[in-house]
């Protein structure tokens, strides 16, 4: 028989209030910094598309799944450093900081790619798709690294 190092009907096992009160205590910081990180990333797509030439919403719209593509990649390459920045954040400031930084970087890389194959907002418009899945997954590798920096 394997002895087991605890019992199974110990009170560590059975009772909840242990759980509760660590929810309790820790639910205030997790609600600000979630709703820090939200507002961050909801801001940093808006200014985003404010920025980019084309109008991604109104492409999506009517159909363009490059826009889509393309839009998809940018929320992707925003969320996901915020998302580091969130587990190893010390306070709001560092996910507001962090959030500014993965922002620009982002514009960098649609610059970077606009510049790479030329006329990108305009293949955009015109769904070509090639252009939107390389935007995109040039987004999400540069969040990728980003987010591997941010986690330091």
């Amino acid at each position: 028989m394997i002895a087991l190092p605890f019992a199974v009907n110990s009170p560590a096992m059975t009772d909840p209030a242990p759980v509760i009160q660590s929810l309790f205590a820790g639910l205030p910081v997790f609600m600000l910094h979630l709703g820090t990180a939200t507002v961050a990333w909801a801001l940093a797509l808006a200014l985003y598309m404010w920025i980019t030439p084309h109008k991604e919403f109104a492409l999506i719209r009517n159909g363009n799944v490059s826009a889509a593509v393309s839009l998809g990649g940018a929320g992707l390459g925003l969320a996901v450093p915020l998302a580091f920045c969130l587990a190893a954040s010390v306070n709001v400031w560092d996910v507001l900081i962090w959030g500014s930084v993965t922002l620009i970087l982002q514009l960098i890389a649609f610059r970077a790619v606009d510049l790479a194959i030329g006329n990108l907002s305009k293949r955009i418009e015109e769904d070509q798709l090639a252009a939107a899945i390389f935007l995109a997954m040039t987004k999400v590798a540069l969040a990728a690294l980003n987010a591997a920096a941010v986690a330091g």
